[in-house]
């Protein structure tokens, strides 16, 4: 049943695969998962596969001529969850995650009204696919950018799912998700629909 302090709000799922659409996606199917789960406590959500978009390099809210990162930004601020989801490539998250990251780092000089940073508020997931080992240290990546710029974390807000070392399966591969895997991803799920309801009626305190 969906949570009554969940009808209202909002998610949106930056997919940081780096396969343009409509090339199949681990990481979009992940974020789906993550996603239906938000869904079924009553969050709105849409999905973003980010190498779709030209988002140039630099760490300013508008790059100028070319950048689509003004419209995303847009879609992040208006949104109460965000979802990070990326692939491991070479131990680390996506070249495509870290210029999203990138992006997000103007809003540390961005404030709301009461001089707290404009990312105040929002609650950030993070969820990892790869055929190797890492995902914690990659989680740990992201968690860390998404942090700083203002996103609040719940209580084991990230899961994911990586293969055999030196194999080619992936999560999209899967004939069924594993019952460890879909229980993370729920959890993490229901606990940022749980602290996104709560910051929405209780706001960070202003800053001096």
């Amino acid at each position: 049943m969906p949570d009554d302090s969940a009808r209202s709000l909002s998610a949106i799922a930056l997919v940081c695969t780096l396969k343009p659409s409509p090339a199949p996606s681990s990481s979009e199917l992940m974020a789906e998962h993550v996603c239906e789960q938000l869904r079924s406590h009553g969050v709105t959500t849409e999905t973003l596969r980010c190498v779709d978009y030209s988002i140039l390099p630099g760490v300013e809210s508008d790059m100028g001529a070319g950048d689509d990162w003004p419209k995303i930004r847009e879609r992040v601020l208006a949104a109460d969850i965000l979802l990070l989801s990326t692939p491991i490539w070479l131990g680390h998250p996506s070249s495509i995650t870290q210029r999203v990251l990138e992006r997000l780092d103007a809003e540390l000089s961005t404030t709301d009204d009461a001089g707290r940073p404009i990312m105040y508020g929002r609650v950030a997931l993070v969820s990892v696919v790869g055929n190797e080992d890492g995902a914690h240290k990659v989680f740990a990546d992201c968690a860390q950018g998404l942090n700083d710029v203002g996103f609040s974390f719940a209580a084991q807000a990230n899961t994911y799912w990586t293969g055999e070392a030196m194999q080619k399966k992936d999560y999209r591969d899967l004939d069924q998700v594993p019952e460890p895997v879909a229980k993370t991803t729920a959890s993490a799920a229901r606990n940022a629909v749980h602290l996104a309801g709560l910051l929405k009626v209780q706001k960070y305190p202003a800053n001096p």
